[in-house]
């Protein structure tokens, strides 16, 4: 009798306790499930992309041209900027394809391999170059895709470079990288001269006197400026014009 009880109670008991369990459907999730799964924090900085490509394709293709000339005293682009010491392009403006920038690039990473360092680049080869086949005939448009190009107008940066080291080293890994790009690159370094042109802005020389007149202008109410004579009409043949002949009186 002792034993049908003590299992009556407990069966009793077993049934409080579920009858205060409440069913639901959805499932507790831990609270750290609850954040938003992102990829990256948010940023106003966009993601980086490939130098050496486009960041959309032509919508036509490009001609060749040539990199454009700043006739108006523009700087840009000619200083450095990020780093402490560039790259700057000396010679003349040309087409330079992304295989010789990539070229350069491994060069001065290999140089400067187990330092630690920060390389930018200043271009950006997103001009197309179409080529055709030996003997073809004019017209028929400009081609096949062949490879991407940079523009690289004259004193322009390419390469910036700063890090833990010392100005030789990054002054060799630049002249190695110059070897096997075209044309003549020379070393800059922070805080040097700008240029425009060919022209450096240093020893007197500032954009505004490059943009004053070479010779003085002669003003219309300067007594000692010459008259202008006008040519004349000789008698035999009317339409043609002497400006020696004398001015009748």
């Amino acid at each position: 009798m002792a034993l049908q009880r003590s299992g009556r109670e407990s069966y009793a008991n077993l049934l409080s306790s579920f009858s205060n369990l409440q069913i639901t459907s959805q499932r507790s999730i831990p609270h750290q499930r609850l954040r938003p799964i992102c990829a990256r924090s948010f940023t106003t900085t966009s993601v980086r992309r490939n130098w050496l490509l486009p960041k959309q394709a032509e919508k036509r293709k490009s001609m060749v041209g040539r990199p454009r000339m700043p006739t108006g005293g523009s700087m840009r682009g000619t200083t450095v900027c990020w780093g402490e010491w560039g790259l700057r392009m000396k010679d003349h403006d040309r087409r330079v394809s992304a295989k010789q920038l990539k070229l350069g690039e491994d060069t001065i990473r290999q140089k400067l391999r187990g330092m630690h360092y920060k390389l930018y680049t200043r271009v950006s080869a997103n001009i197309g170059v179409y080529t055709k086949g030996n003997e073809v005939r004019m017209g028929k448009g400009k081609g096949k895709f062949d490879y991407w190009a940079a523009r690289v107008a004259v004193s322009r940066i390419i390469f910036e470079l700063k890090g833990n080291m010392h100005e030789q080293v990054a002054m060799e890994a630049f002249r190695l990288a110059g070897n096997k790009m075209p044309g003549q690159y020379e070393f800059v370094r922070r805080g040097d001269p700008a240029v425009v042109g060919v022209t450096k802005l240093k020893d007197g020389v500032t954009l505004q006197s490059l943009k004053e007149a070479r010779r003085p202008v002669e003003s219309e109410n300067d007594p000692q400026a010459q008259a202008v004579i006008p040519p004349t009409m000789t008698e035999g043949d009317p339409t043609s014009i002497s400006p020696t002949a004398a001015v009748p009186s």
